[in-house]
């Protein structure tokens, strides 16, 4: 009865040692595959949130100003000469103003005054010298300083021009100055195939009689997500951007749009809020794992 008792006891207590034995060997791997340090790792990638954003359609042209109207200013009568002058090229001039002085062979004196209100672009007025009423002008003035943008448009892009569509002219020396389309050639030049377009343009700034400008036409504007260029890739499978899902790759083919600043429309295939990679590479295929980086506000711009 009593070897019964101690041989019992033994076959429990091997028991209860095969049982802790079996425990550790199947709750090991367990461990081991949870350990964040054994999961796989991929490269560090810098991602930023596709937001959306609202683009310009341009038409981009080069030209030169010209005056919208430019009064002559002469005496009315002949045999003239002139005995004083008042006002000298490039002044501003106002309506009713004195401009020179001319006395008559008879004796006396007569007065030139500005027609209109604007700026004096050119003067043939000296003292001593003859005037007439036939002859040359004593002065030219542009009226109410107002100057029109003349600029050639290739063929492909009139169509998409329009009266009174937003216009911004960067002129040499004067910076960028507001317009409007005034109008639109109904015809091209044969040899160039090049058709005109004509820009008001409101200024209180000092221009210049054919002076080089470029103008940008708004001709449209589109809204969507946007992404960097960077964020693009050309291949010939077509466009696509590169977005990060669950910490790996998920290639996307993309049809984009509008491009401005850096930026690009895309029209298909993304929405707003999918994380993408900043600057797709080749070497990022479907599937990679990565480890995401979010870059600062600075590098959306």
């Amino acid at each position: 009865m009593t070897l019964s008792v101690a041989s019992s006891k033994r076959t429990t207590t091997w028991a209860r040692l095969l049982v802790a034995l079996s425990l550790c060997v199947f709750t090991q791997p367990a461990l081991a595959a949870d350990d964040p340090a054994d999961a796989p790792k991929g490269a560090a990638v810098t991602v930023l949130t596709a937001a959306k954003s609202c683009f310009s359609a341009t038409v981009e042209v080069s030209g030169i100003l010209i005056p919208r109207e430019e009064v002559s200013i002469r005496p009315d009568r002949p045999g003239l000469k002139v005995a004083e002058v008042m006002v000298d090229a490039g002044e501003n001039v106002t309506a009713g103003q004195i401009l020179a002085r001319l006395t008559p062979p008879e004796g006396g004196s007569l007065q030139v005054q500005a027609t209109v209100a604007g700026l004096v672009s050119a003067s043939s007025a000296v003292v001593g010298s003859l005037a007439s009423a036939k002859g040359e002008a004593l002065f030219s003035i542009i009226a109410r300083s107002e100057f029109e943008f003349i600029g050639q448009v290739p063929t492909r892009d009139l169509p998409k021009l329009k009266v009174d569509q937003p216009v911004k002219v960067k002129v040499i020396g004067a910076g960028e100055l507001d317009g409007k389309v005034k109008r639109v050639a109904s015809t091209v030049e044969p040899n160039s195939q090049l058709g005109q377009v004509v820009v008001s343009i409101t200024s209180a700034r000092r221009l210049m009689s054919n002076s080089y400008a470029r103008a940008i036409i708004k001709t449209g504007e589109s809204c969507g997500v946007a992404v960097p260029l960077t964020a693009v890739l050309y291949s010939a499978g077509g466009t696509v951007v590169q977005v990060v899902r669950r910490q790996r790759i998920e290639t996307r083919r993309v049809e984009i749009g509008l491009m401005s600043g850096g930026r690009v429309e895309v029209r298909e295939g993304l929405s707003d809020g999918d994380v993408i990679v900043a600057r797709a590479g080749a070497l990022l295929r479907e599937g990679d794992p990565v480890r995401p980086v979010m870059a600062s506000a600075d590098a959306h711009k």
